[in-house]
């Protein structure tokens, strides 16, 4: 007997520093090879922002601080018969770079910085308005509060 496919729920960031959003390029499944924001499942006990942080940091060895949500999306991958394989909920948060350089490992095969205007064309459904959004209230947060 199989059991039933249930909603996993995850977290990723969509990391900035100087106007470019740092992406992974997927070592392993789902969307193997595709270009995406670091992330992974939430752990009992933690808070969105913290898995959020803790992920890119584990991914791809970047210090991240969350500034908030950028929206979520359903990552629903099927099999060649169409069959639903697995059910992710992610919930995509801006950040801002602290520290660290970016560098690959077993979850990230490749990383780099983009502009958010010029993301790479192989990335997981649904990436540019993710980023579009996290951009929008990343600079949102650099702006100067008034005197």
């Amino acid at each position: 007997m199989t059991m039933p496919i249930r909603p996993v729920l995850a977290a990723s960031a969509a990391v900035f520093r100087e106007g470019r959003v740092l992406l992974a390029r997927r070592g392993n499944a789902p969307a193997k090879g595709l270009w995406t924001l670091p992330g992974g499942r939430v752990e009992a006990g933690e808070t969105l922002a913290q898995a959020a942080a803790r992920e890119v940091m584990e991914e791809v060895g970047v210090a991240c601080e969350v500034l908030g949500v950028a929206g979520a999306l359903d990552i629903l991958p099927r099999d060649k018969d169409g069959t639903l394989t697995a059910h992710f909920v992610v919930v995509s948060h801006a950040a801002r770079w602290v520290a660290g350089e970016p560098s690959t490992g077993p979850e990230a095969a490749e990383v780099g910085w983009f502009l958010p205007s010029a993301l790479p064309t192989e990335t997981t459904e649904g990436l540019a308005g993710i980023v579009e959004a996290a951009f929008l209230l990343a600079q949102a947060d650099d702006v100067p509060e008034a005197q």
